[in-house]
């Protein structure tokens, strides 16, 4: 199976080859978790199926570069992809609010793209334990997955070091709320210098995406000879600008949410929304710069757009007319292609709504 070059044809794969397992996987892991003996990990582990399925479903579309393997890369990122839904469920509604327990919570991610890793207990600084090892499960699928690549070796160490930005991330942004600024200031510090010049929120939003993993563990997938010179330019083409405009994106749809339930959203950081928009625009760009050196660039390509399309299709931003048509200036950076991925979500949604 050839990666797509077509905005139709890769729409026709994805429908044909990527969201069938994907649903699979998803019925099959919330089986499982209907399991989960403790009601609180029982609870936030089918919300993260239930309500951010599309996260996994986003995500399987680099299943794609994956050839024979497409199968098998798509479990992987499906099983990653909850681990993160459900950690991040975990941390927002937490009943703690300890680096410690965010910290080894965390810890799952890293083993997940570390074939061998021994099961460490996730839980082991929180009161809620018991979830019929749901968590450890994700953790072996991944490892089952990454095992059988034939070029994962190359690609692990950038995985591991795309997993290390995200949890530290996850950790900073979900203590004490007088604590989190400061506490992500400060590491952004300690990595301004290996970055373009951007501003702390900027950066954590580019630490935020699974996206990189994603394009990595697939291309590791399918590609038997793949070279430290394809890894790096790979990774440099997805962090940070790509996984900055994805991360962008999210939070900017869910600003009105994360200001009604208190939590942190770099989009509230710029000083106007005309600041929002431009920074927006040059996150666009300069995703579109870094996947010139990328394999299969038009596929990238498609990614990008698709982005833009994805999240201003959400019923977040259809339900309100002003928002729509704010958003209307974000969905101009992408032209026809964005307008025609944003128009096939949106008969997709409403087709799934009924």
């Amino acid at each position: 199976m050839t990666v797509p070059t077509r905005s139709w044809t890769l729409l026709y794969q994805v429908y044909t080859k990527v969201l069938p397992v994907v649903r699979e996987q998803l019925k099959e892991w919330r089986t499982f978790a209907e399991g989960i003996p403790d009601p609180e990990l029982r609870s936030q582990a089918l919300m993260g199926i239930d309500e951010k399925a599309f996260h996994c479903k986003g995500g399987a579309i680099y299943g794609l570069l994956a050839g024979e393997n497409r199968v098998e890369a798509i479990r992987f990122i499906v099983a990653y992809q909850l681990i993160s839904d459900y950690l991040d469920n975990l941390c927002d509604r937490s009943t703690s609010l300890d680096p410690e327990d965010f910290t080894a919570l965390h810890e799952s991610m890293p083993d997940a793209l570390t074939p061998g890793a021994k099961p460490r207990d996730y839980y082991r600084f929180r009161v809620e334990k018991e979830d019929g090892g749901y968590l450890q499960s994700l953790v072996k699928t991944c490892q089952e997955a990454t095992r059988s690549f034939p070029s994962y070796h190359a690609v692990k160490k950038a995985n591991v070091e795309l997993a290390s930005l995200y949890v530290d991330l996850q950790v900073h942004k979900h203590v004490t709320p007088s604590e989190r600024v400061p506490r992500l200031e400060a590491w952004f510090e300690k990595h301004r210098s290996t970055v373009p010049d951007m501003s702390w929120y900027e950066f954590s939003a580019c630490a935020g995406s699974t996206l990189g993993i994603f394009c990595l563990t697939s291309y590791a997938a399918g590609n038997r000879q793949l070279t430290p010179v394809e890894v790096d330019h790979i990774k440099e083409g997805y962090f940070p600008w790509m996984q900055g405009l994805h991360i962008m994106l999210d939070y900017y749809i869910d600003q009105e949410e994360d200001e009604r339930e208190g939590d942190l959203n770099f989009c509230s950081y710029y000083e106007s929304e005309s600041e929002l928009f431009d920074r927006l625009g040059e996150f666009f760009r300069q995703a579109g710069n870094g996947i010139e050196i990328l394999p299969d660039e038009r596929f990238h390509r498609f990614i990008r757009k698709g982005l833009i399309a994805i999240y201003l299709a959400d019923d977040k931003v259809k339900k309100d007319r002003l928002f729509r048509q704010k958003s209307r200036q974000i969905l101009k950076h992408g032209g026809m292609e964005s307008l025609f991925f944003y128009m096939n979500n949106w008969m997709y949604r409403q087709k799934s709504n009924t």
